[in-house]
């Protein structure tokens, strides 16, 4: 999915605001009864097959089975359909993140991003993938717009400190740490990286890629349900071969 599709995805006007899944569907999918979930949704999209948010719902409770290949159909049925949700894109970037896939995880978080400018997840994420391209401006900016909008978030914060250190800000990162540190000492991420900076700072022959600074794990996006369950894959599944898709997205008139 190239940029020239991100631009024409969001500049077109598109709205499921009149659409609604099944509440016993989405009732099992918040009460993590999956096979349940995916079973209701299967009738749901059964007797309506273009109800997209069906199909995010479905793709959802597949993620958190394992199934991902079932995931990544349904996501992007979901979007052929018209659904443009940051949190759809979100829980598929997360889906490329988890399965190695860093330039499909780019390409999509930018569109969450967009689609959800003023949701700390989404700049995380995006943030993440940056990190991992090394793309290290950009993966700081980000994460400064993310820690902007929350700075309540000890990870980003973290994660802000390891591309400082990356990028050779050494006293940058050792401030966020330091930070992190005094205000809870049982952080051990920050701790850690401390550490590993001192070791670092008196070894000045050592690389940085080579340092092993403490990241995190991927965070979680946010369900479309009642319950608001979080998406946490905490598998790592890569062994499925999550392929990355050309995603179209279908935006209704």
């Amino acid at each position: 999915m190239g940029q020239g599709s991100l631009s024409a995805a969001v500049g077109a006007s598109s709205s499921q605001a009149d659409e609604v899944c099944d509440p016993l569907a989405d009732y099992f999918l918040g009460m993590e009864d999956y096979p349940e979930a995916i079973r209701r949704h299967q009738l749901v999209i059964k007797e309506h097959p273009d109800n997209a948010l069906a199909h995010y719902h479905l793709g959802f409770a597949y993620g958190l089975m394992g199934q991902h290949q079932q995931e990544l159909a349904e996501y992007q049925a979901a979007i052929e359909l018209g659904l443009d949700d940051w949190q759809l894109f979100l829980n598929l970037g997360l889906l490329y993140l988890e399965a190695g896939n860093q330039n499909a995880a780019m390409q999509v978080l930018r569109l969450a991003t967009l689609l959800g400018p003023d949701r700390p997840e989404t700049h995380f994420n995006l943030g993440l993938a940056y990190q991992r391209l090394g793309m290290l401006d950009q993966a700081e900016q980000e994460i400064l717009l993310s820690v902007q909008i929350d700075p309540n978030q000890v990870d980003a914060r973290n994660t802000l400190g390891t591309i400082y250190a990356e990028e050779g800000k050494y006293s940058r990162a050792e401030n966020e740490w330091n930070e992190l540190v005094q205000a809870d000492p049982d952080y051990a991420p920050a701790r850690q990286n401390l550490e590993i900076l001192q070791r670092v700072q008196h070894e000045p022959t050592s690389h940085d890629s080579e340092s092993g600074y403490s990241g995190v794990e991927i965070k979680p996006g946010v369900a479309d349900t009642p319950a608001s369950q979080g998406l946490n894959q905490s598998n790592n599944e890569n062994s499925d071969g999550v392929a990355a898709v050309n995603i179209s997205v279908g935006m209704a008139p």
